[in-house]
């Protein structure tokens, strides 16, 4: 096992950590370790909520969280000789849920505390918890549904310089000012209330709590990218904006269908990460650099069969709209819930299905005018009886209900 580099107890709140964490991103935050090129070491994570969520039957949690005060990190971490224009290359060498918390959950927001992909049809808070049982997880609030996950930080990458940042503040801010009022917002903009940075005190952390970016939205350096095959054996390649690159990470995923749909609709957990790093010298403006890059592993489960639903950009009304992706795969999701009630699931249930089975998600046609074709691939074998169409129909069993 890699050295432990940094560690949490779980026992105690995330502003109680032994070693300090944070939850906004600000180039001031300082590291708390530092790791050399081709390096090694374990990295432990709490949840993305720091402990808010709970291994219960309600879904209290879900509708009252707190999300000023999400996402906890863990880091920074500096690496030694990693400068501006570098790139820092991060490879997963294994990962997994803390000991002692084999547990996770996944929850559906309230649509005015949080809201999702569809919140517009589901906007009432629910939550389901899962097990985990070595690489397989079920849960007593969605029957009949077994899988072997596809483990992965939904949150990595590195501290933006001051100039990045206020970038981003500044886009965003116009964004929310095209609809300042808008439930769930179009965009969260810094935030003091619920802040934690790192190891700063006084006027610095007032400062970076001032300005600091919500960690909510993927950006340049990473982020929240919720990419589910950046998995065990895994390649990240992070644009470096400041000296030492600053590393940091967190919101593990013990499994995640593509698009995270419900917004914590993965199974969240605890976990700990195995990971190497490096450095390719100037690596930016050698390759041309603007996002980051991501290699994946080999290991992932391996599913055979396949339900496909496809959505096209006609909305809910019958709206004809051009090329729009993000309806066309709103509408595949919809498509695949309706058809998984049919066999008994509540259409909490089967959207929580789609947001944590490791669904492929595929924009699938976006040249083909007007409609932009999305699909979503549902592998059958997870379910404990056939989905598949058959000419005498799908039988209908009870599956009880998730939290609420």
């Amino acid at each position: 096992m890699p050295k432990i580099i940094i560690s949490i107890d779980r026992t105690k709140s995330p502003q109680d950590q032994p070693i300090a964490m944070h939850n906004r991103w600000h180039p001031d935050i300082p590291a708390v370790v530092t790791m050399r090129p081709g390096e090694t070491g374990r990295i432990e994570c709490v949840d993305w909520t720091g402990g808010q969520i709970k291994n219960n039957d309600s879904a209290d949690d879900v509708r009252y969280i707190d999300l000023t005060q999400v996402h906890y990190m863990s880091g920074p971490i500096a690496i030694e000789g990693a400068q501006p224009g570098d790139l820092l290359v991060v490879e997963i060498l294994d990962i997994g849920a803390v000991q002692g918390a084999e547990w996770g959950f996944t929850g559906i927001f309230a649509k005015e505390n949080g809201g999702g992909f569809l919140t517009d049809f589901y906007p009432e808070a629910a939550k389901a918890i899962w097990d985990f049982n070595g690489i397989y997880a079920t849960s007593r609030h969605i029957p009949g549904v077994k899988f072997a996950g596809i483990t992965h930080p939904g949150l990595i990458g590195c501290a933006p310089s001051a100039e990045l940042l206020a970038q981003w503040n500044e886009r965003e801010a116009e964004l929310k000012q095209q609809d300042p009022n808008r439930v769930p917002p179009l965009a969260e903009l810094p935030n003091e209330k619920g802040a934690l940075v790192g190891k700063l005190t006084g006027q610095a952390a007032q400062k970076a709590a001032r300005e600091g970016a919500r960690t909510i939205p993927p950006r340049e350096n990473g982020g929240n990218c919720d990419i589910k095959n950046l998995s065990r054996g895994a390649k990240a390649y992070f644009p470096v904006f400041i000296e030492g690159a600053n590393l940091s990470m967190g919101d593990i995923h013990f499994s995640q269908g593509d698009g995270e749909i419900s917004f914590c609709g993965a199974i969240e957990m605890a976990g700990w990460i195995d990971i190497r790093v490096d450095i390719i010298k100037d690596g930016v403006k050698k390759y041309g650099i603007i996002n980051p890059l991501f290699e994946s592993g080999p290991v992932e489960p391996h599913y055979c069969e396949y339900l496909i639903f496809e959505g096209i950009s006609v909305d809910e009304q019958g709206k004809q709209l051009y090329l729009d992706a993000h309806v066309a795969y709103r509408r595949a999701c919809l498509n695949a819930i309706e058809y998984l009630k049919k066999f008994g699931y509540t259409g909490e249930q089967a959207y929580i299905i789609l947001s944590t089975v490791p669904v492929e998600g595929r924009l699938s046609g976006i040249v083909d005018i007007p409609n932009a074709c999305c699909t979503l691939a549902l592998p059958v074998e997870v379910f404990d009886r056939d989905i598949r169409p058959t000419a005498e129909g799908p039988k209908l069993i009870k599956r009880g209900k998730v939290a609420q």
